[in-house]
């Protein structure tokens, strides 16, 4: 199979040398940074719109200017795995893991993060600023009003996909960032970037996060799910918190 697999990344990090991979240096028409990698500025491109789309810049790239058969995002410390074991760079799915997950379905996920005790919606509104999702809402119900009853059922749901991780063959590509980067894009107009802080202007790249289940469910998308590996430390305590 032909996959390629997009690892974005704002930093000169370890990455998989496996050849299914591709770094990505995310960013880089607003960087002189330059870490060797393949970067998101060349071609069509949305670069200099990272710091709010964030990793979904990369994605953008890979969608409009590579050719494989199956497309994917990852990030430098985010990657698809099937395995466990102590050493977790030694986790990372590897192609013919991939390629045994592709041949029962044309999409990959990774496995949903559980909230249990709080809606998407609600989990959004106690941790960022929940207008952000009324402007998501009102933006499709503006441009794709057939999408906004698997807007709220999602909104509704203890549980979804976060990070923006996806495999999809081409054609399943094509269609999902044809609808995302519309909706995205629609968004912007709506905000006025200068006057936010540099963490609340990534707001679209997360609602994006929420949006891909919201498109897997609208059009009864067949996946698989498979795991996924940290790379390096996260604040358990915090997060749970």
């Amino acid at each position: 199979m032909d996959i390629k697999i997009l690892v974005a990344t704002h930093k000169k990090a370890q990455m998989p040398q496996d050849s299914m991979y591709l770094p990505v240096q995310v960013g880089k028409a607003l960087s002189s940074e330059d870490f060797g990698y393949a970067t998101d500025d060349t071609g069509d491109n949305i670069s200099a719109k990272n710091p709010y789309l964030c990793e979904l810049t990369a994605l953008y790239w890979g969608w409009k200017n590579l050719d494989n058969e199956y497309i994917g995002l990852a990030h430098y410390r985010r990657h698809f795995s099937c395995r466990f074991g102590r050493w977790k760079y030694n986790l990372i799915m590897t192609k013919p893991e991939m390629e045994r997950c592709l041949s029962k379905a044309d999409v990959v996920l990774p496995v949903k993060r559980y909230y249990f005790i709080e809606t998407l919606y609600s989990h959004y509104k106690h941790t960022h600023d929940v207008g952000h999702l009324e402007i998501a809402r009102e933006t499709i119900e503006r441009i794709c009003p057939e999408y906004v009853g698997s807007f709220d059922k999602v909104m509704d749901r203890r549980s979804g996909r976060m990070f923006n991780m996806m495999v999809m063959r081409r054609p399943i590509l094509n269609a999902y960032c044809e609808w995302l980067f519309k909706v995205l894009f629609a968004m912007e107009k709506d905000v006025d970037f200068k006057t936010l802080s540099p963490f609340d202007a990534r707001w679209p790249g997360r609602i994006a996060e929420l949006l891909l289940d919201v498109w897997i469910t609208h059009n009864k998308v067949k996946y698989v799910e498979t795991g996924m590996v940290m790379l390096g430390k996260e604040n358990f305590w915090a997060k749970l918190k």
